[in-house]
Formats: C-alpha cells, structure tokens, sequence
C-alpha cells in the first residue's frame, strides 16, 4: 500500500489506534458544520472500514494523515488529525465517474496549511503515479475554507459543472454542491 510524504505529513494506511480520534473529529459540530450529520462512533468505525478496504484493494485513497517530528511543523509529531487523499464517488452525477480529492482534519489542526501540502501531494500521485487526467473536489457553497484550498492547489471552479447532491433531498440546506477541476495537463 502507497505512502506519500511530504515535508511535515505522513500519509499513511490506517491503524486501529486511529479509529477513537477519527470518532471525535467525525461527532465534532464545527468539523461536520458542513455535512448532513454528525457521525455517532459506529458510524464512524465503519467509515474507517469502508475507508480501510477500498485502501487495500486499491494501494491508494483516503490516507491517514500524521504530522512528522519537525521543528517545522506548528504540531510536532500528532500521529493521527484525520484524512486527506483521493476516493471514487459513489453516487451518480454528470462527472461520474470520477477520482476526488477530500480531506477532513481535526479543528486543532486547521490554519497550517496540512490540507494543503497533503492534497497537493495527493494530486502529485494522482497524475503521476496513477495517469489520471482529472482530478475534481466539491463542496457546499458557504464551505469557503475547503473552497479555499481547492484554489490553493491550483483547482478551478467549474461555474457550469455546480449541482445538487443526489443523496440529500430537495430543500437541503447542504443540496447545492460547487465542484472543482484539475488536469493533469
């Protein structure tokens, strides 16, 4: 299974040490402000299995995300604040199907640039390890920190390719979905 490593993070498969951390960022309000839910520990655990498999069966995909020991790193040696890497949406829209970039750290985390420095990576392997063409990311509208850093590694905004989420019902505050887009070109 792949490891990417940049200067200050290690993304890596998943251990079981990782599971109680991953549950408290995933019941956290201001890291699912964004999503329909808050996920009880259950939940979470089986996102982690589902997360896990598709690791193994592929060598790429969600990596935990560790920050190294570093005087350079604003978090010396954290050895889980949650994921960032690439997965395969499961749903039907019109850019499926497709490879995505995500993340989701935990909040004590946000504002030292690991999103990006590890998605950034994530792209790097994407392109070159994987010969993928594209790469895209979406979020909901008023999501601007995610937006942000979608811009950050150098994804557009695909005005024309905006959408409404298939598994959230109409009238969902969180339906509407802006999407994002790189090539490898």
């Amino acid at each position: 299974m792949h490891r990417l490593d940049t200067k200050r993070l290690l993304l890596r498969p998943w251990r079981d040490s990782d599971l109680s951390e991953f549950a408290r960022l995933n019941d956290d309000p201001t890291v699912m402000e964004f999503m329909p839910r808050r996920l009880n520990r259950d939940e979470s655990d089986a996102m982690a299995a589902r997360i896990r498999a598709a690791m193994e069966s592929t060598g790429w995909g969600l990596w935990a995300v560790e920050v190294k020991n570093s005087p350079n790193s604003p978090d010396v040696g954290v050895p889980f604040i949650g994921y960032v890497g690439l997965a395969v949406p499961t749903f039907d829209a019109h850019f499926t199907p497709c490879v995505e970039v995500g993340w989701r750290l935990a909040k004590e985390h946000w504002g030292h640039g690991y999103a990006t420095e590890a998605a950034t990576a994530c792209l790097h392997f994407a392109f070159e390890q994987l010969k993928l063409e594209q790469i895209v990311s979406f979020t909901v509208p008023m999501n601007t920190r995610s937006s942000r850093v979608m811009e950050r590694i150098g994804m557009t905004h695909d005005v024309t390719g905006d959408f409404d989420h298939p598994r959230l019902p109409a009238g969902h505050a969180l339906r509407r979905h802006v999407l994002y887009r790189i090539n490898r070109a």
